[in-house]
């Protein structure tokens, strides 16, 4: 697919649809988004990829994320780790909504270049997540009338990926991974998920976090390098777990990203640079970023 040179609208423009409005972009973006497999290979002559962790419904942040994936001609994908809906901060008025159809339209026009990788809230509908913002969202912006638009916004979002890879042996997801130990458990793992499986890569935690969700199995590093000697990945990047944000973690391979100012007061509002030309060892190979929203407060968009 080539890339639509039509722009989607921004997040203001989004806040400020009527009703009619909205339903003819998620007509659009239906047309566009293609449906991923639960596991990605991302493939492409990329230079570099950025890579976004949870941005719940901050879409200030998530803009400055892409103006980075934007800048400079440099060809580039972009890679975020799920959880784009739910706990908007109070500057970024339903941001849930504007954040997800913003980067759903970034999607849409770059089909080939952006991954959005499910999280827990994207899979809502399958297995609760709490809080769940979305929805009310949604009738505060349009109305009760139309409560087709939260089913068809949350298919969208159910189109990305459990999981993707980068082109030199880096591993993304929201939480964890599926609890493999061998070569010949790996082709074909994801084909098999069942809600337990889905659960361990969208739900678990690392077990250096002190969050407990009661929801998948705790992994830890023994659990990481058998899940590397069976796959060939080196690093893994991940969001999900708000107090491990930017602690390189199992000899600097594995990494939580959070980008949004929901979760600042842990490690700031973080993206991840990540080359692309050569393989890569450990995270001193990748860039880290704070965005200059970290921090700060903006008028409500009217």
């Amino acid at each position: 697919m080539s890339a639509d040179p039509t722009p989607g609208p921004s997040p203001e423009e989004i806040l400020a649809l009527r009703p009619a409005e909205a339903d003819a972009l998620l007509d659009s973006l239906e047309d566009r988004i293609p449906r991923h497999p639960r596991f990605v290979s991302i493939r492409g002559a990329f230079r570099e990829a950025i890579v976004i962790g949870d941005t719940h419904g901050d879409w200030r942040s998530t803009r400055e994320a892409v103006a980075r994936f934007e800048a400079g001609g440099i060809p580039r994908c972009l890679v975020g780790l799920g959880d784009y809906i739910d706990r908007p901060p109070p500057d970024c008025g339903a941001g849930s909504v504007a954040n997800a159809l913003y980067l759903l339209g970034l999607a849409g026009r770059y089909p080939d270049r952006v991954f959005l990788v499910q999280g827990n809230h994207e899979a809502a509908r399958t297995i609760p997540a709490s809080p769940h913002d979305l929805p009310q969202e949604i009738e505060t912006l349009w109305g009760s009338d139309g409560g087709d638009r939260y089913r068809r916004l949350m298919e969208l979002l159910e189109r990305g990926p459990y999981a993707a890879a980068l082109p030199n042996a880096i591993y993304c997801a929201h939480a964890g991974f599926p609890l493999i130990g061998n070569r010949s458990e790996w082709p074909g793992a994801f084909d098999r998920l069942d809600e337990a499986g889905a659960m361990q890569i969208l739900w678990a935690a690392c077990d250096e976090s002190k969050n407990r969700r009661d929801a998948g199995i705790p992994w830890g590093g023994r659990d990481l390098e058998r899940f590397f000697r069976a796959t060939a990945f080196r690093i893994f990047l991940r969001g999900h777990d708000p107090d491990l944000t930017g602690q390189p973690l199992f000899d600097g391979r594995c990494l939580t990203l959070q980008t949004t100012r929901v979760y600042q007061r842990f490690a700031g509002v973080l993206l991840a640079r990540v080359p692309l030309g050569h393989p890569l060892q450990s995270l001193r190979d990748v860039g880290i970023e704070h965005l200059p929203t970290e921090g700060r407060r903006f008028p409500l968009p009217r």
